[in-house]
């Protein structure tokens, strides 16, 4: 099959042309490292008749680790630069596609001399006529083709190969006219040329960007082993849509962060690339900017209507059933209910707010949304507000975090934001739809335990199910969720004294024990103390009408089931001697009904296999959720 590769594509290439889509071969292919031992690797390009070096972006790496790219390749450049380097030129390819695995070798070429270029510049077409004047070079008939034996075109199925290894990317782009700012420039001179944030790669020089803020985190510090440090970024959106994020550290913190303001647009230049931390930067894109000392910030003071304020991709809520964990998304709902907000204390040992309310919208399904920190204070009082007046606001949330704890749910980070009754077409058909037949229609929350085909610790069982289904057998424990009273609390042991002491960010939690000199005594951390910690070890009982189990409840669960401190209580036995009073209380914590979230896992006790449930969330009933739930069943029912 005869193959033709775009002529004069090498010399029009090195003459400075990035516009057009070449046609070449891949005559070598050499690993390299730099001094940072990553790993690059160097293409002998060929247009049959002359060959030129050039470097892969490291992102295209895996063309030629998965065997795409090798000796032989037929290949179409996408994207591309040349740029001189040590005082030669070298071409750098950002994208590229392969379009015959693999090729006999075509032609005879030749390593291309930049000093054969003919004086004049120009584009490929001119390049091309140029060179055909060119004594030196002489080239073949336009029309020449070079025979491929043993070779067939992989049939259409299989062009998978192809595209699987494409990179989202975009084509490469040709820069506007010479773009004159106005502002202040807080340092230097801003760069004159404005390219789309799209375009921007590592390998470019002078670039600028003119893009509006949507998002500022806070101010953090760091210790790590280079020291103390600060640091902050921000989200950029430009007129195209693209995003990208950036990001300053110390002493750049102390230039930008008072300047720059959520919602305003700014013209950003000499600014570093690096590749995108997926695990902390939501946005769909590949890089991230550094700014440096020698980076310019100028901000407009007009603004620009072609550029939106926000940018949303609004997941609806059935498809969030699909969504893996962790995955941040936009989603936009019916506010239908606020819990109030409660403390919560972290790992670390600070104390933080939760609230909880919940989302419906056109898809018949609502989801739990968790607020933490300040979003109870702000947006979380204020949607509460509304809801208690009889109000059910739109909310659009920007960057939430999915978990899939207890059926799927959207939880708050520092990037999230919210927008309440915002003014945009989805908002608007949401309200439509609500007032219309979406406020008396039932909804399947996916965040309960009722998600179709969900595992074992997606649903809600019965205390029976437990034994029936032969739970926490396997090797990972179970999680399941029931509704029962607690029937009977032993009261020998419902908790210990601890070790307050900490074990490096941990506390001990050690049961301690009191010496000669009525001081508490650890034998793990071999240390003496005044005080000691009271911590709940709560066995008691459970039932509901299938059935009854033992649970074990801890300190914060043992708390939630109690309403009382372990403290409180073990004075109450212990010290105060009032048994009485000790008793009422168990007395009245007796067949109330919980919704308890349970850990199921069969552990070894000697030589017996015993089945252990801990509590690891007890949750008051709340009789108008129970109803909705008990609807949402019927519901589901009804449409089977």
């Amino acid at each position: 099959m005869p193959v033709n590769l775009t002529a004069h594509a090498i010399p029009a290439i090195v003459a400075g042309d990035v516009n057009s889509k070449p046609l070449l071969q891949v005559l070598e292919i050499k690993l390299i490292s730099n001094s940072k031992q990553q790993e690059r690797y160097r293409l002998l390009l060929s247009d049959a008749v002359s060959s030129q070096h050039a470097m892969l972006a490291t992102q295209l790496n895996d063309r030629v680790t998965t065997g795409h790219v090798k000796k032989g390749s037929i290949v179409q450049l996408i994207e591309y630069i040349c740029s001189p380097i040590q005082n030669r030129k070298i071409v750098v390819v950002l994208n590229m596609e392969t379009i015959i695995p693999e090729c006999e070798i075509i032609g005879n070429p030749i390593s291309f001399v930049e000093s054969d270029l003919p004086s004049q510049g120009g584009s490929l077409s001119n390049t091309m006529q140029n060179l055909s004047k060119s004594s030196y070079y002489q080239l073949p008939p336009q029309n020449t083709s070079y025979n491929v034996e043993n070779f067939q075109l992989p049939p259409k199925n299989a062009s998978s190969y192809v595209q699987n290894s494409r990179p989202t990317v975009q084509t490469a782009y040709k820069p506007p006219p010479v773009y004159k700012g106005q502002g202040a420039i807080l340092r230097n001179e801003a760069p004159s040329r404005v390219i789309p944030i799209s375009a921007l790669n590592p390998y470019q020089g002078r670039w600028a960007i003119k893009a509006r803020v949507t998002a500022k985190g806070d101010l953090r510090r760091y210790n790590n082993a280079r020291g103390d440090g600060k640091v902050f970024s921000f989200d950029l959106l430009d007129s195209e849509g693209g995003e990208i994020r950036v990001t300053c550290f110390n002493a750049v913190v102390d230039r930008f962060y008072d300047a720059i303001e959520v919602g305003r647009v700014y013209l950003i230049s000499k600014g570093s690339l690096k590749p995108a931390q997926k695990n902390f930067n939501h946005l769909k894109n590949d890089w991230e900017i550094l700014l440096e000392s020698t980076s310019t910030v100028e901000l407009f003071p007009e603004e620009d209507g072609s550029i939106p304020k926000q940018q949303f991709s609004f997941k609806p809520i059935n498809d969030i059933e699909n969504v893996d964990n962790n995955s941040i998304l936009d989603v936009i709902g019916v506010v239908t209910s606020v819990n109030p907000s409660v403390p919560i204390l972290r790992k670390n040992g600070m104390e933080t707010q939760k609230r909880i309310l919940n989302l419906k919208d056109w898809t018949g399904r609502s989801v739990e949304l968790t607020l933490w920190g300040e979003f109870c204070n702000k947006e979380g009082k204020n949607l509460q507000e509304m809801v208690d007046a009889g109000l059910f606001p739109i909310l659009a949330v920007k960057a939430g975090k999915v978990n899939d704890f207890s059926g799927k749910s959207i939880g708050t980070i520092s990037a999230t934001q919210f927008f309440i009754n915002p003014d945009f077409p989805e908002a608007r058909s949401l309200r439509e739809w609500f007032d219309r037949v979406g406020k008396d229609s039932a909804s399947l929350s996916i965040s309960k335990d009722i998600i179709p085909g969900g595992s074992k610790n997606d649903v809600r069982k019965t205390l029976s199910q437990i034994k029936d289904e032969g739970l926490g057998r396997s090797d990972k424990p179970d999680w399941i969720t029931v509704r029962a009273a607690v029937s009977f609390i032993k009261t020998d042991s419902f908790c210990y004294t601890a070790c307050p002491l900490k074990i490096g960010e941990r506390q001990c939690n050690k049961k301690v024990t009191k010496s000669g000199n009525s001081r508490w005594q650890c034998d793990r951390c071999n240390q003496e103390f005044d005080e000691c910690d009271y911590r709940f070890l709560l066995q008691a009982q459970i039932l509901d009408h299938t059935g009854i189990a033992w649970v074990t409840a801890f300190q914060e669960t043992g708390e939630e089931i109690m309403g009382f401190s372990a403290k409180e209580l073990y004075l109450l036995k212990h010290e105060q001697e009032d048994d009485e009073k000790f008793i009422g209380i168990i007395k009245s914590r007796l067949f109330n009904e919980f919704v308890l979230r349970l850990k199921i896992k069969e552990e070894l006790y000697g030589d017996e296999q015993r089945l252990k449930i801990t509590v690891a969330k007890a949750d008051k009933v709340d009789y108008s959720s129970e109803c909705k739930y008990v609807l949402d069943l019927i519901s589901k029912f009804g449409r089977q």
